[in-house]
């Protein structure tokens, strides 16, 4: 059943990303990932996706709704009461799934790098590579996620302590690295029992969603990362969000200190790399 996912992966490589409904202008539909299906956004406002190199329109990104939004933080939330629970063993497995199939397609991630975002494909590649080392270092999950004990610390008291997960978390990451930034967030994340609501820039999403599928063809169930679209509707959304327990951000000055401010006034740990 696994090659036969992987399979599927090679041989539409593009088909959940983009919508099959031909509009008028016969542009391609980004969809959002949502409790493990790619799913059509009933958004109204929509944001072209340019090939920098050509100015062509490859694609239009949708803002996703509040409700589509929330749908997706229902769907982590849901989840995490089973993935929290899953032994260490069964997500280094699907980690070590996913490290091989990002390797396995490497050419069609640089590939789509290149032309959303602009890189040599060289460039590309070290890209996803650099992203990669970050999956190939959460494989050692059972190893890092090792707690700490002290006997006899007091008179019939000994000392124990626990990393346990924390519950839904999110990621917003910026237009200039689309595989290796996106890639520092959510294998750590999941690897440590978390769910994960992802944004990618609306700049250039498509290779968050082939990552998307490759999850998929290695086993993560449904719920554990989704996947939203917009610009700073979707970066408030997360901010204010009561169950969203968590925020990493990667982008620019005026982003991270808004996003600083306003998810540490809702209570949540936010990290910020400006």
């Amino acid at each position: 059943m696994h090659h036969l996912k992987i399979s599927r992966v090679i041989r539409l490589p593009l088909r959940m990303m983009h919508s099959q409904r031909l509009l008028s202008s016969s542009i391609p539909d980004v969809k959002l990932f949502i409790d493990g299906e790619f799913v059509q956004s009933q958004a109204t406002q929509w944001l072209p996706v340019h090939n920098p190199a050509t100015n062509e329109i490859l694609c239009r990104v949708p803002k996703a709704t509040s409700a589509e939004m929330e749908l997706a933080v229902n769907s982590a939330k849901r989840a995490f009461e089973s993935w929290s629970q899953t032994t260490v063993l069964s997500r280094q497995e699907i980690l070590l799934r996913f490290q091989q199939l990002i390797r396995d397609h490497m050419s069609e991630l640089a590939r789509m790098i290149t032309a959303e975002q602009g890189k040599t494909l060289s460039d590309a590649e070290g890209d996803v590579t650099r992203g990669l080392q970050v999956v190939d270092h959460c494989c050692g999950a059972p190893s890092l996620l090792l707690g700490e004990s002290l006997g006899n610390i007091s008179r019939d008291m000994d000392l124990y302590s626990y990393r346990i997960p924390l519950g839904v978390t999110a990621g917003i990451t910026p237009f200039n690295f689309p595989a290796m930034i996106p890639l520092w967030m959510f294998p750590v994340s999941i690897a440590c029992g978390n769910t994960m609501i992802l944004k990618p820039s609306e700049r250039d999403p498509s290779t968050t969603m082939l990552l998307m599928q490759l999850l998929e063809a290695a086993g993560l169930p449904p719920g554990v990362i989704n996947v939203i679209h917009g610009a700073e509707d979707a970066v408030r959304f997360i901010c204010e969000h009561p169950d969203i327990k968590a925020i990493s951000f990667v982008g620019s000055d005026k982003a991270g200190r808004y996003i600083y401010d306003t998810g540490c006034k809702h209570g949540k740990r936010v990290q910020c790399n400006m």
